[in-house]
């Protein structure tokens, strides 16, 4: 494949990407969002980070449906110090501890 031309297309598509998200900042004046618009954008870091974060803690298959695994455990004492501490190093933490204890005891047996 030409260099060139592999290039071009990645710049190409760079400039598009720049344009696309910079568009509502440099014209969003002119354009102001409708108030259900508005309040219906507070919720897409939230629904982005639910579809990242649920398939990776519980698997779907097309068969069986969602697989219960060790990641789900895991996730579910994460909620659970979040819901009780608030802090999020500790959440963080707490959780990939019992992940790692839970796949050690699962090697032992």
């Amino acid at each position: 494949m030409d260099t060139q031309y592999l290039y071009s297309a990645i710049g190409l598509l760079a400039l598009c990407v720049v344009i696309c998200r910079t568009s509502y900042l440099v014209f969003g004046h002119h354009f102001p969002l409708p108030p259900k618009i508005r309040s219906a954008l507070r919720y897409a870091p939230l629904a982005a980070i639910t579809a990242i974060i649920v398939p990776d803690v519980l698997p779907w298959s097309a068969q069986a449906g969602p697989q219960f695994d060790l990641k789900c455990l895991a996730a579910l004492l994460a909620i659970g110090v979040s819901l009780r501490t608030r802090n999020s190093l500790l959440v963080i933490v707490s959780g990939m501890i019992v992940l790692w204890l839970l796949r050690g005891l699962l090697l032992l047996f």
